[in-house]
């Protein structure tokens, strides 16, 4: 059976292209989700050859050197079978029908809808990232980046019972979202000090120095960005050692491991879409853009920083 997906033909080109349907349970996609963070990376040619294999998506095909088929946040409708019509989410790229095993497949909690659901990796990601800080109740939490990824993990945040969160943000323009998903927001000069926890998740040197500035003593500072090929600064001079800081990575790609004897990859996906169960978090969908006029909006979507997860619309 055919498909069509969108393939990464050369750096900055992008084209409609028939592609492998897979083995398993048929789903005609109905919306997918653009991560303009990662899919940037992958879009330029951006991501480090060390990392080709260890960054492959579950039913990506082609290669990071292109061209390439990437992507991972589809919400789509089974389409045969017993299951005839459940709407599920799966990891997998911008295509107009797939096949995937059953065990792939994540059926939407009843009170999350379809357009929404695009935020389910995003989630995702969010929920490992604050599992990772070790943030608690009673926290004062800076997160420095507020992309679609820092508003999500900001947005978790604030649940925790007492919790201080701030996003800060050298786009003041993002103080209303902010406050919509819950926290405080600031621009770097104006950030908290004497936090507990610092994530930071603006990809930049400089996001990376502020959360340092954040932390106190014998805090934790999350880099839970991706910054693809290329060398970053790290600010490790000034009072990093004095404060005896404590610089951890966050990558979805596995569980924390406290949580791995009792979590799997299923349950904690199983969970992150569970927390899409609030209308508030639909103000992160910034824009929708029909699958056949994909390749040509591509590169304007990834490039626009008032992008945070836009949705393509398949029927």
């Amino acid at each position: 059976m055919s498909a069509m997906g969108l393939w990464c033909v050369a750096p900055g080109e992008a084209a409609l292209r028939p592609g492998e349907t897979g083995d398993g349970v048929l789903v005609e996609t109905l919306y997918s989700g653009i991560s303009r963070g990662t899919e940037r990376l992958v879009f330029h040619g951006r991501v480090p050859e060390s990392e080709h294999e260890r960054m492959r998506g579950p039913a990506q095909e082609g290669s990071f050197d292109f061209p390439v088929k990437y992507g991972y946040s589809a919400v789509g409708r089974i389409a045969e079978g017993a299951d005839a019509g459940q709407i599920v989410f799966a990891l997998h790229p911008h295509q107009d029908r797939f096949r995937a095993p059953a065990t792939m497949l994540a059926p939407l909690p009843r009170g999350v809808p379809p357009e929404r659901a695009i935020l389910g990796a995003n989630m995702e990601t969010a929920l490992n990232i604050l599992w990772d800080s070790g943030a608690g109740a009673g926290d004062r939490i800076a997160v420095i980046g507020a992309g679609l990824v820092g508003l999500l993990t900001g947005y978790l945040a604030a649940k925790l019972p007492g919790a201080e969160v701030t996003l800060v943000d050298i786009d003041p323009g993002r103080d209303g979202i902010a406050e919509r998903m819950g926290c405080d927001f600031a621009l770097p000069a104006q950030a908290p000090a004497e936090c507990d926890v610092a994530i930071h998740l603006s990809a930049t040197p400089e996001g990376l120095a502020t959360a340092l500035d954040c932390a106190a003593n014998d805090a934790t500072v999350v880099e839970a960005s991706w910054h693809g090929a290329g060398a970053i600064p790290v600010a490790l001079g000034g009072a990093f050692h004095s404060r005896r800081l404590r610089l951890v990575s966050s990558q979805v790609g596995n569980l924390p491991p406290a949580r791995r004897p009792r979590w799997s990859h299923g349950r904690r996906l199983a969970k992150a879409l569970d927390l899409l169960e609030d209308d508030r978090l639909d103000a992160l969908i910034s824009g929708e853009t029909a699958f056949s006029e994909l390749p040509e909006r591509y590169g304007a979507i990834l490039s626009d920083p008032a992008t945070l997860c836009h949705c393509i619309r398949y029927h």
